[in-house]
């Protein structure tokens, strides 16, 4: 069985029909925000999970620029609020979906998502479970990633905003990155931080070009 986990009800409700009706079955889709630890213990105790995704976060770096109290309140202690209530209901391992902004981090999201690894890390040591974190970059057709922006700004009739000329992102599609991380979850003899191998890194500036094209 599949539980889906998110605060998004709108979200949650298209997640499930995109579903085939025979997956769909197997599916419970539940409302919940990582930020309520009492929620999170109420549904795991029910549900009883060997095994945890953990993919919520705040990643926008200009947002978090501006409310780095928000990012501080999902991306660490909501990943806390995961990673305990994992550890005290006996979830056999534990996937933190992290970023590649994580290494040297540079910004909020980064720092924020760094601490997460940590936390990660920390559980897995002290438990001996398997509790991994996997960092990776842009995922096409993801929320809120470069290509969808982008997209988007040239829809509406530019401008098209590049924050720098010299800024390259690692690109991969939804079905590898999906794919990735269950492997590193079966790979994992816990604390480790995989960094996936995403091939060459592409300008960001030259993608908008080919895409305005």
């Amino acid at each position: 069985s599949l539980i889906a986990l998110d605060r998004d009800d709108s979200l949650l409700h298209a997640v499930i029909a995109t579903l085939e009706p025979q997956h769909r079955k197997v599916c419970t889709p539940v409302l919940a925000d990582i930020r309520d630890v009492d929620r999170l213990d109420d549904v795991f105790d029910h549900h009883r999970p060997q095994l945890v995704f953990h993919a919520a976060a705040l990643k926008h770096v200009p947002a978090l620029e501006g409310a780095p109290s928000e990012g501080w309140k999902t991306n660490v202690l909501g990943s806390a609020n995961v990673v305990n209530v994992s550890e005290r209901h006996g979830v056999e391992r534990v996937v933190n979906i992290s970023t590649d902004k994580a290494a040297n981090p540079a910004n909020v999201l980064g720092y924020t998502k760094r601490i997460a690894e940590r936390l990660t890390a920390a559980a897995a040591a002290r438990t001996g479970r398997k509790f991994v974190s996997v960092r990776f970059g842009n995922v096409i057709g993801s929320r809120g990633s470069a290509l969808e922006t982008f997209t988007q700004q040239i829809e509406q009739g530019g401008p098209v905003t590049v924050t720098h000329p010299d800024v390259t992102r690692y690109f991969m599609t939804i079905p590898e990155a999906a794919q990735l991380v269950i492997q590193a979850g079966a790979m994992s003899q816990g604390g480790d931080v995989f960094v996936l191998d995403m091939g060459e890194p592409v300008r960001i500036l030259d993608l908008a070009y080919r895409l305005v094209r």
